[in-house]
């Protein structure tokens, strides 16, 4: 099992809520990425503007190719997402309960390798694979925020 971490606006996460969660996508840069995703795998959504995560997914289906759009912005409006798996959502957070990046990003192991000033690196860019240890914590934290029990 993969722990996938995919970057987003707030308008492509809302996109994604307004779809129940149920679907998630790469760019089509991320095709090897992509082939990779298999059903059980997590998908945490990290929204960047607001520097957070809003929800923490899991990949139900095989990953499929549509170039329908669904994301996107008026800015970019050739931007494509086709690497598409179906989710169901572990834990999603409203708005006001998203839960802030920077103290995940002092205890997780993936953000080490940069500056700790400079955390917000380890944020950019569409995808990110985490270990099953970095995830733990990510979705415990949004559980918490949630007000739910840890897994």
């Amino acid at each position: 099992m993969a722990n996938w971490m995919l970057v987003s606006s707030a308008d492509n996460f809302e996109k994604n809520r307004a779809l129940g969660f149920g679907q998630a996508a790469m760019k089509s840069r991320h095709r090897r990425k992509w082939e990779r995703v298999a059903p059980g795998d997590r998908v945490i959504l990290y929204v960047t503007g607001v520097k957070a995560i809003g929800a923490v997914c899991r990949v139900t289906g095989a990953p499929f190719e549509s170039h329908e759009k669904v994301w996107g912005s008026d800015a970019k409006p050739l931007e494509d997402y086709p690497w598409r798996f179906p989710t169901e959502p572990v834990v999603a957070l409203e708005k006001d309960r998203f839960v802030p990046a920077e103290p995940l990003a002092r205890e997780i192991e993936y953000t080490k390798r940069w500056p700790a000033e400079n955390w917000t690196l380890a944020f950019q860019g569409n995808v990110h694979e985490l270990s099953d240890a970095d995830a733990d914590l990510i979705e415990a934290a949004c559980r918490q925020a949630a007000g739910e029990p840890a897994a």
